[in-house]
């Protein structure tokens, strides 16, 4: 099995039906869960200098605010919609930020045509949801958002930013 072959069969195995258990819908490589006022989504981005036999990903993971979505039905967000984005490691604890498929990535996540399968789906499983998932299941509302991003300078400026442009926005229309 090809490295690349080993990435789509994580992906179909295991990410795509862990998200979904999680209340996610996808498309492509995003998945997005969508609360009242903001959504979550997680990007799985590829590294460009990939080939079949070693390859490079990352996720992005961010909050955005649903008004702010460019789906106007606001079913759908994209990458683009989001108000803070950062990468997988954000999200890791130290002890989980380097480990053996996280070493040699030049993007994050690194994997080989030689790379047990198992193995690899079992070290992001500790990632996802021992990490990744548990700090995204505590954002329920704007305020655990804006608590969360606020460590994120310019990711949790932007957050308020947003939201404070939402709320003139309001304050003007209601007048």
């Amino acid at each position: 099995m090809t490295a690349k072959e080993k990435q789509i069969e994580f992906i179909k195995g295991y990410l795509k039906p862990k998200l979904k258990e999680d209340g996610f819908r996808t498309s492509g490589q995003n998945w997005w869960k969508i609360y009242e006022d903001f959504f979550i989504l997680i990007n799985l981005q590829n590294s460009q200098w990939n080939s079949k036999f070693e390859l490079s990903f990352c996720f992005n993971i961010g909050v955005g605010l649903t008004e702010k979505m460019t789906d106007s039905k606001r079913k759908k967000p994209s990458y683009f919609d989001l108000a803070t984005i950062l990468r997988e490691e954000a999200y890791l604890s130290d002890s989980r930020k380097k480990h053996k498929y996280r070493q040699d990535g030049w993007l994050g996540y690194l994997i080989k045509d030689n790379t047990d399968l198992n193995d690899f789906t079992n070290e992001l499983n500790k990632d996802f949801e021992k990490e990744i998932l548990l700090k995204l299941s505590g954002l329920k509302s704007i305020k655990d958002c804006l608590q969360f991003y606020e460590k994120f300078d310019f990711w949790g400026d932007n957050l308020k930013q947003q939201i404070e442009e939402i709320e003139k926005t309001r304050i003007k229309a209601s007048r």
